[in-house]
């Protein structure tokens, strides 16, 4: 094998190797807490991955967080994923078109 493979090879079980010992050593999770934890994750990773996108999204920061905060509003209040995308889209333009952007 070349020295290439070998360090492919050697990154695969090092990644690996992490996320399959886990499951290998234990059967199944009991703790409610742990669940509740990892039931979560996915959320927080998501928010994490689009906020900073959000705040760039229109160039200028002010008509980026009227957006967002219209977003969190209209989602708090309980409406339909396309209510809040338009919502949030015409507050972030109004700001943009009031500001002169």
């Amino acid at each position: 094998m070349n020295r290439i493979a070998i360090c492919i090879l050697i990154m695969v079980l090092v990644t690996y190797l992490p996320r399959a010992l886990p499951l290998l050593l234990c059967r199944k999770i009991q703790s409610r807490f742990v669940l509740s934890f990892l039931s979560y994750i996915p959320y927080a990773v998501l928010a994490v991955m689009t906020f900073p996108a959000i705040l760039d999204a229109t160039g200028d920061i002010y008509s980026a967080s009227a957006g967002l905060i219209v977003a969190v509003v209209t989602a708090y209040f309980g409406r339909s994923l396309l209510t809040v995308a338009v919502c949030s889209t015409l507050a972030a333009l109004v700001v943009m078109l009031v500001c002169g952007i």
